[in-house]
C-alpha cells in the first residue's frame, strides 16, 4: 500500500477550503432570506444553489484536493468530468432547495430533500474522485464510504433547515460556520476511505492540478464577487415581506404609504 498525504502543504489547503465552504454557505443563506421574502423567487433560489453547490461544496472539494498526494505517483484530472461534478453539485442543491421551499408545510419535504441533496453531494465528491487519474490502483473502505454518505445526508438536511429558518446576520454566520465543518468533514471522511496500491497497468492522463488552478481561481472569484455584489445592492430583509399583508396590517400599511406619498 502506498502512502497517501491529504495535507501535503499543511494548512495551506484545508483552511482556505473551509473558508470557501463557509463563504458559499453564508451567501446561500442570505439568498434564501431574500427568496423567502420574495415568496420563493426562482432567481434567488438559483443564486443560492450556485453559492452553496458551486462555491461552498465544489470549490471546497477542489481546493482540498490540491493538498492531496500519493507518494511516488502522478495525479492528473479529467477536465470534462471535473466540470460535470460542479454541475451535479449545483443541480442537487437547487433540487433540494426547491423541494423544501415549495413544500414547506409537508413534513416529509425536509428529509426527502436532505436525502436527495446529501446523496447528490456525495455523488459529486466521488465523481470528482473519478475525474482524478493516477498511475496507481485506488480502492475504498466501504464502511468509511457509508459514513461519508451519512454525513452528507445529515449535513444537507441541516443546510436545508437553516435555509428555511435562518434570518439574522449573526445567525447566518453561525450556521455557515457549522455548515463549513459539515462539508469539509464529509470530504475528508470520504478521502480517508481511499487506499492506493501499485498498478503497472494504470495510467495518469489529463490536466495537472496547477493547470486547473488558474482558471478555477479566476472563474470562482468572478462568480463569488458577482454574488456578493448581488447581496450588497439588494434591500436588506424586510420582515413585512415575510408574510402576506392582510387585515389590520393591510389598513395600517395603506395609510402609511398614503401619508408617505403626501
Amino acid at each position: 500500500m502506498l502512502q497517501i498525504d491529504h495535507f501535503t502543504y499543511g494548512w495551506t489547503t484545508p483552511l482556505p477550503a473551509y473558508l470557501m465552504s463557509v463563504l458559499g454557505s453564508m451567501l446561500a443563506l442570505r439568498f434564501m432570506v431574500r427568496s423567502r421574502a420574495a415568496q420563493g423567487h426562482g432567481g434567488w433560489l438559483t443564486a443560492a444553489a450556485v453559492a452553496l453547490g458551486g462555491t461552498g461544496i465544489w470549490v471546497m472539494h477542489f481546493i482540498a484536493m490540491l493538498g492531496f498526494s500519493i507518494h511516488g505517483s502522478t495525479i492528473r484530472y479529467n477536465i470534462p468530468i471535473t466540470l460535470c461534478s460542479a454541475a451535479i453539485a449545483i443541480a442537487v442543491v437547487w433540487l433540494g432547495l426547491s423541494i423544501v421551499v415549495k413544500r414547506d408545510h409537508d413534513t416529509a419535504a425536509l428529509p426527502v430533500g436532505g436525502a436527495i441533496t446529501g446523496l447528490g453531494v456525495a455523488g459529486m465528491h466521488y465523481a470528482g474522485m473519478y475525474a482524478m487519474k493516477t498511475d496507481v490502483a485506488v480502492t475504498y473502505d466501504p464502511l468509511l464510504v457509508a459514513l461519508s454518505l451519512l454525513i452528507a445526508v445529515v449535513a444537507a438536511t441541516a443546510a436545508l433547515w437553516f435555509a428555511l429558518h435562518i434570518h439574522g446576520l449573526l445567525a447566518t454566520i453561525g450556521a455557515a460556520l457549522i455548515m463549513g465543518v459539515a462539508v469539509t468533514g464529509m470530504h475528508y471522511t470520504a478521502m480517508f476511505a481511499m487506499a492506493a496500491h501499485p498498478d503497472s497497468a494504470a495510467h495518469a492522463a489529463g490536466a495537472s492540478a496547477g493547470q486547473l488552478l488558474t482558471p478555477l481561481i479566476i472563474g470562482i472569484s468572478m462568480v463569488t464577487l458577482i454574488l456578493l455584489m448581488q447581496v450588497g445592492i439588494t434591500e436588506a430583509e424586510d420582515p413585512s415581506l415575510a408574510r402576506p399583508v392582510t387585515g389590520q396590517r393591510a389598513s395600517r400599511y395603506w395609510h402609511s404609504t398614503r401619508n408617505a406619498a403626501r
